[in-house]
């Protein structure tokens, strides 16, 4: 009778320990969101090293509640000794498990330390392109353009090389390239590229006070190859962000061969010609 009452003592300081830790960690959970969630509306502010702290500390709560549950048994304090002391099976298998997971928290620490993307940044890896929506202890969140989540491990991550397009400078400048028939007039194309491109909304000047004295044009388009079959055009747009600047470059494609159509401008396409041979026996 004595084993049972104690039995029953320990389930109920082992059910306490875990709705308290629950509860816990779902009122750190809130707060922290809530204090996060008023940061965010601050454009100045960011949120990568708040929002990891945040998954750190619920992490901790976590553990703490489980090792405090596990520590009313009697058999698992001997176990929890073993473990400590590196002995028996049950510490290898749990040192071996945890080394990824040590290696992801370890890089994610490092990733919020040295700030190479941050929260909202737009960034490519391994071919991924997506914009950094969480980075927690173990992997960090991108979304990309079609509104699909990618989850890449941080230790993943820290070993591989990193595009970030918001990092430091947020401008984005778009190559806009056409080539155009020799017998098209190049001066009137130039001209219609560097119109259309000054005139559209989402276009940025980024000339310098000294720029501007040198009277720099305000958008710059040179002829940059003679291929086989055109004269090849390139100008240069500014956009005050990615987002903007693929807006912009796909809105330049469709007005500038639209002008090119009205000033009788070729653009050419690849031609072949076949020369059939009749053998005559």
């Amino acid at each position: 009778m004595i084993d049972y009452l104690k039995d029953f003592r320990i389930a109920i300081i082992i059910a306490i320990i875990a709705l308290v830790t629950i509860v816990l960690g779902a009122v750190t959970d809130k707060v922290l969101r809530y204090f996060l969630y008023r940061k965010l509306t601050d454009k100045e502010y960011d949120a990568t090293g708040f929002r990891f702290l945040k998954h750190l500390v619920i992490t901790v709560i976590y553990i703490l509640g489980f090792a405090f549950a596990l520590i009313q048994i009697p058999e698992f304090k001997i176990i929890g000794h073993s473990f400590l002391a590196g002995a028996g099976v049950i510490s290898l298998v749990a040192g071996l498990a945890s080394q990824q997971a040590l290696s992801n928290i370890v890089s994610g620490i490092f990733l919020v330390i040295f700030k190479p993307f941050r929260i909202n940044d737009k960034i490519t890896i391994n071919n991924f392109i997506g914009t950094v929506e969480d980075i927690n202890l173990r992997q960090v969140v991108l979304k990309d353009a079609e509104n699909n989540r990618i989850i890449i491990p941080n230790s993943v991550i820290s070993n591989q090389i990193i595009v970030n397009t918001n990092m430091h400078d947020t401008k984005c400048c778009k190559i806009v390239e056409i080539g155009i028939g020799y017998e098209s007039n190049v001066e009137k194309a130039l001209e219609i590229m560097q119109d259309e491109i000054a005139k559209h909304p989402l276009f940025i000047d980024t000339r310098t006070a000294e720029n501007k004295k040198q009277k720099t044009p305000l958008v710059v388009a040179r002829v940059v190859a003679l291929g086989d079959s055109s004269v090849n055009l390139k100008a240069w747009a500014w956009a005050k962000n990615s987002t903007d600047g693929f807006v912009m470059y796909c809105d330049l494609l469709q007005s500038i061969k639209k002008r090119f159509d009205e000033a009788k401008i070729d653009i050419p396409y690849p031609q072949r010609v076949i020369t059939i041979k009749n053998d005559k026996e």
